[in-house]
C-alpha cells in the first residue's frame, strides 16, 4: 500500500512550526532529543542552558507539535518530565507556502481618518 503524503499545513500551523524552529537553541534541542529522549535537568546540562530558559524553549516546541513531554516516576518515586521528538515531516515549497497563506485571515485595514 503506498504511503499517503501528510496533509498540507494550514497557515497557522506552518507559522507555528517555522517560528518554533527559527531559533538556534530550539534547533539544538530537537537535535539532542533526536539522539535520545531526555529529562529537563539532563537536557539543560547537555545543551548548556538554564532550566527556566530550557522550559520556555520546550514549551514552544511542544506547542508546535515538534516534541512530546511525558511525566514518569523515577525509581525514587520522584516525577520527572521526559521529552521525545515527535514524528514530523514538512515539505517547504512555494506551492505549500501559497496554500498555507491562503488559509490565513486577511489583515484588517486601518480605517482612514475622515478629513477635518
Amino acid at each position: 500500500m503506498p504511503e499517503v503524503p501528510p496533509p498540507a499545513p494550514t497557515g497557522e500551523e506552518l507559522l507555528r512550526v517555522l517560528s518554533a524552529l527559527g531559533n538556534a537553541h530550539r534547533m539544538r534541542i530537537v537535535a539532542a532529543l533526536l539522539e535520545r529522549r531526555n529529562y529537563v535537568s539532563a537536557l539543560a546540562r547537555e545543551i548548556g542552558m538554564s532550566r527556566p530558559l530550557l522550559h520556555m524553549h520546550l514549551q514552544r516546541l511542544e506547542a508546535a507539535g515538534l516534541i512530546v513531554g511525558t511525566l514518569e516516576a523515577a525509581e525514587d518515586g520522584k516525577l520527572m518530565r521526559f521529552f521525545d521528538v515527535a514524528p514530523f515531516f514538512y515539505e517547504l515549497t512555494p506551492g505549500v507556502v501559497a496554500r498555507a497563506a491562503a488559509t490565513l485571515p486577511l489583515p484588517e485595514k486601518p480605517e482612514k481618518e475622515e478629513a477635518k
